[in-house]
């Protein structure tokens, strides 16, 4: 029997599993892919961290600073590699966790590789787990090529194509720019909710770590601080069809996890006129994509940078453990009453970045599982 079984290769697994190495905790990783890192592995080509290299390391390393300020995929990847061998982690590639059930006085984590055994279990299994398609009507008939944002990787397939992007959060927006780049002859952005613009970098602040001190402030103070800012910093989009939105956007981040777009590229396109904004999808019909406002274009392929869910459900959703959206009620170093000993970390979004959250997590379950004994 494992003393600890962390469920997840990814940074947050990592960070959890190096911290309770720290505490002299043995614990072992376990991930279905067949190396870690596999989300960053498997994202788009162009992406970066949206925090600053100085606060997006894991515990116990920092990333280097030939990574440059803004972190690339590849980068990342390497960082996370690097980081099993400094601490030294005990990871185990190709086992597939199906379920999590209480036997007795401890868990057992179903796998198709052989049930596994232990005391106390970190879940964590990543916030982009399942890519979520809305059930749109006509789209098994659609002629021309629908995919989700986690299939799309570069531009090359699409240069001189038409492509329609649908969702405004940070990836919709960086594939948008990324088609553009990449010789797309024509980009459009089907928008549904008008998104909040924030610069990455303000003078010689990063946005990140200013973020790190608002969310020490009340939401509403921290509503009013972003929409002043947003106002200061970025231009007004109304005449490309994208007003300001209203205030709130702190609030609603804490309510749904809908995040800001950090520009890396979309307000400059939009101005140029090189992204087009569009109403919201609304369905297919044949070669066409039926837009709101009864419009309708027709692309040559739909990216739908939709969002993911967090695909817990089968793992432990019989646990009675996760909220209405599929997530957890707990993380960090706290544990639900209906799973005592299952951890889970990953599963927040905030502004301050994920991988610093991922850092302060792992070191509550460390002292959490410490002083449990």
């Amino acid at each position: 029997m494992e003393d600890v079984l962390v469920i997840g290769a990814g940074p947050g697994g990592l960070a959890a599993a190096a911290e309770l190495r720290r505490h002299a905790i043995p614990a072992v990783v376990v991930d279905k892919a067949d190396a870690v890192a596999n989300a960053w592995r498997n994202h788009y080509e162009r992406l970066h961290l949206h925090t600053v290299r100085w606060t997006s390391h894991l515990p116990g390393y920092k990333i280097p600073r030939r990574y440059g300020q803004w972190v690339a995929r590849d980068d990342v990847v390497r960082y996370l590699e690097d980081y099993v061998r400094h601490h030294r982690l005990s990871v185990r590639t190709g086992v597939q966790v199906d379920r999590l059930e209480r036997v007795e006085r401890h868990w057992v984590a179903r796998s198709r590789q052989g049930d596994l055994s232990a005391r106390r279990v970190v879940v964590a299994t990543g916030y982009n787990h399942t890519p979520d398609v809305p059930p749109w009507p006509g789209a098994d008939g659609f002629s021309g090529e629908l995919i989700h944002a986690a299939q799309y990787r570069n531009a090359a397939p699409y240069r001189g194509k038409d492509v329609l992007v649908v969702g405004t959060g940070n990836t919709g927006a960086e594939i948008a720019v990324d088609l553009v780049e990449g010789g797309a002859a024509r980009v459009r952005l089907a928008v549904r909710t008008v998104p909040t613009f924030v610069r990455r970098q303000v003078g010689p602040l990063p946005n990140s770590a200013v973020s790190i001190v608002l969310r020490r402030l009340p939401p509403r103070l921290v509503d009013r601080i972003v929409d002043v800012s947003s106002r200061l910093n970025t231009p007004d989009l109304s005449a490309v069809g994208l007003p300001r939105p209203g205030p709130g956007v702190y609030t609603k981040l804490l309510a749904d996890g809908a995040v800001p777009i950090i520009d890396v590229g979309l307000i400059d396109a939009l101005q140029a006129g090189q992204v087009e904004v569009v109403g919201a999808v609304v369905g297919f019909d044949g070669d066409k994509v039926l837009l709101d406002g009864d419009t309708a274009v027709a692309p040559d392929a739909v990216v739908a940078a939709t969002g993911y869910k967090q695909g817990l459900d089968a793992l432990v959703g019989h646990l009675d453990v996760l909220d209405h959206r599929g997530r957890p009620r707990v993380h960090g170093g706290h544990t639900h009453p209906n799973a005592p000993g299952v951890y889970f970390t990953g599963y927040t979004n905030p502004l301050s970045g994920m991988f610093r959250e991922l850092r302060i997590d792992a070191r509550r379950i460390a002292k959490a599982v410490a002083a449990d004994g």
